[in-house]
């Protein structure tokens, strides 16, 4: 027995993708476009994506932000399991990233599901608690610029209920967090927020190393 992670080989991935992962085909194929293009990093893995359909199950979530859309994956994979009333407001700023993703949503017939907002983030989420959307939300999924992590998760906490869940992504940021000699303007973002949230008694909180790392914040207060 060991008291640290078991060290994910590509064997091994391969693996637990063999025994483990559901990818319905339109969300395998939206994964495979992605990869054709130069960003194709920043798409979260399909493990990932499983795992964040099992977290908006088990809340019920009806009602769901998405902050940073990129190719849509994380998008759809949480609209297919989100019910046929379940709604993302989703934002980004890239109407040539998150058109790739458009076509699938149309194909799996979530596109109804999905509510694209073309601007900054901040914008839209201020705009929602502006129109009283405060305490309304069930689940909110962080994967956009890391300079901003933290008026994303403030503005996503001000819209979740309480009992409603935060995942951010990026939290081990490729390892850099841990490397004192690395202080670019993302990675002190990404520990910021990483400090921040370890002392935040309004949450429950898991640090996860899935993929690029993920926290879970369960809002109480």
């Amino acid at each position: 027995m060991s008291n640290l992670h078991t060290n994910m080989t590509d064997e091994l991935s391969a693996y637990m993708r063999q025994v483990s992962l559901r990818e319905p085909d339109v969300l395998r194929r939206l994964r495979e476009r992605t990869v054709s293009i130069p960003e194709a990093r920043m798409q979260i893995t399909p493990e990932q994506g499983q795992f964040m359909q099992l977290l908006v199950q088990m809340l019920g979530a009806r009602k769901t932000l998405e902050v940073g859309v990129f190719t849509g994956y994380s998008s759809l994979a949480v609209a297919l399991a989100l019910p046929v009333d379940g709604k993302i407001t989703a934002c980004d700023v890239s109407e040539e990233w998150t058109s790739i993703g458009k076509t699938f949503w149309q194909e799996a017939g979530v596109a109804g599901k999905i509510d694209l907002n073309l601007a900054p983030a901040v914008e839209t989420l201020d705009r929602l608690i502006a129109e009283g959307q405060q305490g309304t939300y069930d689940f909110s999924f962080i994967d956009a610029d890391k300079a901003n992590y933290n008026r994303y998760y403030e503005r996503s906490l001000t819209l979740l209920r309480v009992g409603g869940l935060i995942a951010i992504d990026n939290v081990l940021w490729h390892s850099r967090v841990i490397d004192p000699s690395v202080n670019d303007a993302d990675t002190v973002a990404i520990r910021t927020i990483n400090e921040k949230l370890h002392k935040d008694n309004r949450v429950s909180l898991s640090m996860l190393p899935i993929g690029d790392g993920l926290t879970l914040a369960r809002k109480i207060a």
